[in-house]
């Protein structure tokens, strides 16, 4: 899990993909945390993402860096705790101007029964499951 956190932080940017009723809906995504041994991610409940994850929570995430893709599917599971909320916003001060561990709108999730694929066009795919 180390290495698929690894991979998105230094990606930047990656895109989440969720679904809304029969259409996917795909958007980038840039905070990325590991806690407690689980990766998070971080969005507002007000949002039509967090809509779309509340009603279907299975996921997939895609980065791309250096040549190299990654690709993770998976759960996600909402962390109501505040040092959870706290713990991501801190990691990414630059939030604040718009989130607040105490706002009600913070949402952090954490992915479950996750399977991550690294993949390129030179090296053969590597699985990993957490």
């Amino acid at each position: 899990m180390k290495d698929v956190f690894e991979f998105l932080e230094k990606a930047g940017t990656y895109y989440l993909a969720t679904a809304e009723g029969d259409q996917p809906r795909v958007r980038p995504f840039g905070t990325v945390d590991l806690f407690e041994d689980r990766l998070y991610i971080q969005t507002g409940k007000k949002k039509e993402v967090a809509k779309q994850i509340e009603k279907n929570p299975k996921v997939e995430i895609c980065a791309f860096m250096n040549g190299d893709w990654l690709r993770v599917s998976g759960t996600l599971v909402e962390d109501d705790r505040r040092e959870a909320r706290k713990h991501m916003l801190d990691k990414y001060p630059s939030l604040r101007a718009m989130y607040n561990e105490d706002d009600g709108n913070t949402l952090v999730l954490y992915l479950r029964d996750a399977t991550a694929v690294f993949s390129s066009f030179t090296k053969p795919p590597r699985k990993v499951e957490f």
